[in-house]
């Protein structure tokens, strides 16, 4: 079974936005997975709209649960469901590599 983990590494915040203060515009994140033994890793950024309808959460009330939230729904489920796949195929690739550099034999 794979483990699967987000990460929050950066955000990008206008000063002034609508009234508000630090209002984030794009996030920076990577996602882990492991297996236990094989890791895989993907990392990317993507833009965020500030809805005027929901509550306004000042930057440094922030959680990065909340932000991986932002994130994945961004994103959208097919295209998180891609990246967990690359991951997978990363460990895949690990266990069983299609290339190998044996030592020398001399």
């Amino acid at each position: 079974m794979i483990e699967y983990t987000w990460n929050i590494v950066q955000m990008d915040a206008y000063p002034q936005y609508a009234g508000t203060t630090d209002v984030v515009f794009n996030v920076h994140w990577t996602m882990t997975g492991t297996d236990g033994t094989y890791t895989g890793y993907v990392y990317g950024s993507v833009g965020i709209t500030h809805d005027a309808d929901e509550p306004f959460v000042p930057y440094a009330q922030l959680t990065e649960e909340q932000v991986v939230g932002w994130v994945k729904a961004a994103l959208g489920e097919e295209q998180v469901l891609q990246y967990e796949a690359n991951v997978l195929q990363q460990i895949e690739d690990k266990k069983n590599p299609k290339v190998i550099t044996p030592e020398l034999p001399w």
